[in-house]
């Protein structure tokens, strides 16, 4: 086992977990924008699941269950089976490619975020909108295991509360993980665990809970604007570094 690579990749999730105290989301964005500048994004994928599927859990709690559930499930249906079935990570596909999509993913979403621009008010739409992002979100995730684009801003032109809101992310995150897990489990069984790779998970957990206690612990001095766009010029770096990385 390396120590080295075990102490990294706690790093790692410990920022990523910082990230989400803080924010509310971003652990699987800021954990595989970096975990793929040294490993292939379907093994960064594997570590990314468990950590995330786990953080994820305290979010899905709320009282919004019924309202945000009548709302998303289309979409929510769209990510779960376009992410499992679609062409993409661990299918095989050359790492450069999977690296150029999460690239791509980073740099759109870093200047989505820097730019914010005007939403429409999609809240008395039809549901199936939603699957339509979903779809859209169930193809990005299969290719790069981040979640965030085009389900985040589909989120925020529902107009939902700020509850219902964080419950629904939660939710939306919980479902795309777990097909993500099926998607790397029936592409590429994870079999035995290792002693290495235990220990790699291990880190994982610990720096990702960690991270998450103290971003819940700094909100308040740091969830601003300013934080915000120093978080989406550094999802840009990171997206240029993996789209070199993919070249």
């Amino acid at each position: 086992m390396d120590i080295m690579q075990t102490l990294w990749v706690a790093a790692v999730f410990a920022l990523a977990g910082g990230v989400k105290g803080i924010t509310g989301m971003g652990l699987p964005t800021v954990a595989m924008s970096l975990l793929g500048l040294w490993m292939p994004p379907a093994q960064a994928a594997a570590l990314l699941v468990i950590p995330s599927l786990s953080t994820n859990v305290a979010q899905c709690r709320g009282p919004h269950l019924r309202q945000v559930a009548i709302r998303l499930w289309p979409g929510w249906l769209a990510i779960a089976v376009v992410t499992a079935f679609a062409p993409g990570l661990g299918g095989g596909g050359p790492t450069d490619t999977a690296s150029r999509w999460l690239g791509g993913v980073l740099v759109g979403y870093g200047l989505w975020g820097l730019w914010r621009p005007a939403l429409p008010d999609l809240s008395q739409r039809g549901r199936w909108l939603g699957a339509v992002a979903g779809v859209a979100t169930g193809l990005i995730t299969s290719m790069t295991a981040v979640f965030v684009l085009p389900w985040v801003p589909y989120l925020q032109s529902l107009r939902l509360d700020k509850e219902a809101t964080v419950q629904a992310l939660g939710l939306s995150f919980t479902v795309a993980t777990l097909a993500l897990a099926f998607r790397l489990q029936t592409s590429a069984p994870f079999g035995e665990v290792s002693a290495g790779t235990a220990w790699l998970w291990g880190g994982a957990m610990g720096g990702a809970f960690a991270g998450m206690k103290l971003g819940e612990m700094l909100r308040g001095r740091l969830a601003g604007p300013t934080f915000q766009k120093a978080l989406f010029m550094v999802f840009i770096a990171l997206g240029v570094a993996n789209l070199m990385r993919g070249g």
